[in-house]
């Protein structure tokens, strides 16, 4: 039996100011990579498509989120493949009884095999046993459903288990929101599939992270490629697909600032904005920079170099100081308000308005230090 699998997709997830028609450009460029991966999922003639938990980014998505999935789940209707999704840590309710964004999309495909009630779910499908643990609210709760799907093995079919949990045999570069974190070896079945984890990662023998279908910041290490993966039930080859056309993630050359003075740092920092790939999202290193060269820097020459680029982050690391604080002109704060913004998630809130909280109490507070 052939499987075809999808990890993290978080839609509605949004990064930086930049809109097209409206739409977040990230939030769109995420939406685009999760109909690409369903549609090379179907490409692998699958007998059966997987989702594993997160293709929301929030218990409570918007409407668009929410119509971006209902036509994927239309398409895999259209290939007459059936499909198995659990929750994850993004996209189940903390409060039990709350709502659920799967329940409606159960209600609306029925034949499909869902996983969202905070129990486990044992699917029989022919030549397979699927076992489903869904994202619980504790990790007592995820032990006692992994037990029940062992226990819950068939002996003549082979076994899947499809969770969603952090392992402490693979190591993310950081923590997240809701996580359950088990040992690997409680994953107890012949094949296990995870989302959870964004790269594509071989665990152990018969346990693999699928990875996500996009890479959504530089911690998701945008290097390794994102996809799906098709798992082969009968020999228990689990391969990796890579998609293609993403938006690239790209750590530029490292300005190495000691001992320059500060012309040559704007010098070296235009030089690498300038090439910056067109449409990318970039972050640059200034390693040992001198707190007056930073300050002279023309930021805004350098956000124009670097024009073509969705987004620039500069990350400077100061020289001889082992905590930096800097002290910008009052007349400068209103623009840095806004800079910081762009970097921060803020999903869920209404980011103009925080926008315009900021600027009305720097305001205040510049006219009361005056």
């Amino acid at each position: 039996m052939r499987i075809a699998a999808l990890g993290d997709a978080h839609l509605g997830r949004a990064y930086y100011s930049h809109a097209t028609d409206g739409v977040n450009q990230r939030e769109r460029d995420f939406e685009i990579s999760f109909e690409a991966a369903v549609a090379l999922a179907l490409e692998q003639q699958p007998d059966l498509v997987v989702w594993l938990g997160d293709v929301f980014d929030h218990p409570r998505p918007t409407y668009r989120s929410f119509c971006v999935a209902q036509r994927a789940l239309q398409r895999i209707r259209d290939h007459g493949v059936p499909l198995v999704a659990i929750t994850g840590n993004h996209d189940t309710p903390r409060l039990p009884g709350t709502g659920s964004p799967y329940t409606a999309l159960a209600g609306a495909f029925p034949e499909m095999h869902w996983a969202h009630r905070l129990s486990y779910e044992r699917f029989e499908l022919p030549g397979l046993v699927v076992h489903a643990v869904p994202q619980m609210l504790t990790v007592d709760a995820t032990l006692d459903a992994l037990d029940e799907a062992d226990r819950g093995r068939d002996l003549d079919r082979p076994n899947l288990l499809l969770t969603h949990p952090r392992l402490p045999q693979v190591e993310p570069r950081y923590a997240d929101i809701n996580e359950i974190e088990v040992d690997a070896g409680r994953l107890r079945s012949d094949l296990v599939l995870l989302g959870h984890y964004h790269v594509h990662t071989a665990v152990r023998q018969g346990i693999w992270y699928a990875g996500s279908t996009d890479s959504f910041s530089f911690a998701d290490d945008p290097d390794r490629a994102k996809g799906v993966v098709v798992l082969d039930t009968d020999s228990g080859e689990c391969r990796h697909v890579p998609l293609e056309g993403q938006r690239p993630l790209v750590t530029l050359e490292t300005v190495s600032a000691l001992g320059l003075s500060p012309s040559e740092v704007h010098a070296q920092v235009m030089e690498r904005a300038s090439g910056v790939p067109e449409g990318a999202v970039a972050r640059l290193y200034l390693d040992d920079v001198d707190t007056e060269a930073w300050r002279l820097l023309d930021l805004d020459a350098v956000y124009d170099a670097a024009a073509g680029a969705l987004h620039l982050k500069l990350e400077p690391r100061f020289a001889n100081v082992t905590a930096h604080v800097e002290l910008p002109d009052l007349d400068s704060m209103p623009g840095r308000w806004e800079r910081y913004l762009v970097d921060q998630d803020l999903v869920g809130y209404d980011r103009s308005r925080i926008k315009d909280l900021g600027l009305e109490y720097l305001s205040r507070a510049v006219e009361v230090a005056e």
